[in-house]
């Protein structure tokens, strides 16, 4: 990522349709002379959802959003915003979004209020009173009249993302929204990010705090070298491959028998001494029926599960693969 900074929202023009295509991007691709920073990308994002954008670096996620926001133009593709051109009507439908891209900009002389004063004459001007909503919003009421130098990372943090609410947009596009923050401040933006879905509103966050992203998102959208490499449901993604985790006594005896049958080859213990398994049939019900049958009584057995990071690494290193091939 470069050093340029974006903390922005601009006046919302009204408000937009139940079940709208928030976003759509169509073949959208960025050339760097011979270098190919976004890749044909095709990415759409509906009213309401959470979505992660994410990737390693240097794998087109900043260039995409600063496309979206009208920073630079792509080379070839589209992108629609609320089902309209961005490139034939950027006046009305940039105004819509909110961004907090990279460190947020701000005046570090000013007091944390007069920074948002600030950004709201340059955006056309707003209230006191969404003023206070907004410090209200992100904790910042009590270090309100305090200048900026004095902050930590994550009240700036904090304050760059009051400035993308501002004018209440319909899109919200930030990028490593905790960054800087505690752990309570961390779970507090996991919080406020469900309520202003449930107000209506829809984000597209970059983050490389995964668990974060799973607990956070309800879809998510992979790139790498610029091309999108998933672009699923959590769950979908997340999801088991057909295996069940069993808490059982003697786990180690049980492990021995499941690997002598034909289904159970791959069976192993993981570290926290749970039984990792397959099961007849793919089912369940079979694997609890067989542990009872032979003695191995489960206390619990629940399908298997991967977590988001996991699942990111093993979909970069499959798509690098590929692409050395």
């Amino acid at each position: 990522m470069s050093n340029h900074s974006i903390a922005t929202t601009m006046k919302n023009t009204g408000p937009i349709q139940e079940n709208e295509i928030v976003l759509r991007t169509s073949d959208l691709t960025r050339r760097y002379g011979d270098r190919v920073a976004v890749n044909q990308l095709n990415l759409e994002i509906q009213r309401g959802e959470i979505v992660g954008f994410l990737g390693p670096n240097g794998a087109g996620k900043t260039t995409t959003i600063r496309m979206i926001l009208g920073l630079i133009k792509p080379t070839a593709g589209r992108i629609a915003l609320f089902g309209r051109d961005l490139a034939s009507e950027p006046a009305h439908l940039l105004p819509r979004i909110g961004a907090l891209v990279e460190m947020p900009a701000l005046y570090l002389h000013l007091t944390g209020r007069d920074n948002l004063r600030a950004f709201g004459a340059v955006f056309g001007g707003v209230s006191q009173q969404r003023i206070d909503a907004v410090m209200a919003r992100v904790g910042l009421q009590a270090r309100q009249k305090d200048r900026v130098r004095t902050y930590s990372l994550g009240m700036k943090q904090r304050l760059g993302l009051a400035v993308a609410l501002l004018n209440n947009p319909d899109l919200l596009i930030l990028d490593e929204p905790a960054n800087g923050l505690d752990p309570a401040g961390i779970v507090e933006m996991r919080e406020l990010m469900h309520r202003l879905v449930n107000e209506g509103k829809t984000i597209l966050f970059s983050s490389h705090l995964l668990a974060e992203v799973q607990q956070i998102c309800t879809r998510v959208a992979v790139i790498n070298a610029g091309k999108l490499v998933a672009d699923k449901k959590i769950e979908e993604l997340t999801r088991g491959q057909g295996e069940y985790v069993v808490q059982l006594e003697q786990a180690r005896a049980a492990l021995a028998l499941i690997q002598q049958q034909s289904w159970g080859k791959k069976a192993y213990l993981d570290t926290t001494g749970k039984l990792i398994t397959p099961s007849p049939q793919d089912s369940g019900r079979e694997l609890s029926a067989f542990l009872f049958q032979a003695g191995f009584p489960p206390e619990s057995l629940t399908p298997a599960t991967q977590n988001l990071e996991q699942v990111f690494f093993s979909l970069i290193n499959s798509n690098s693969q590929k692409g050395a091939e």
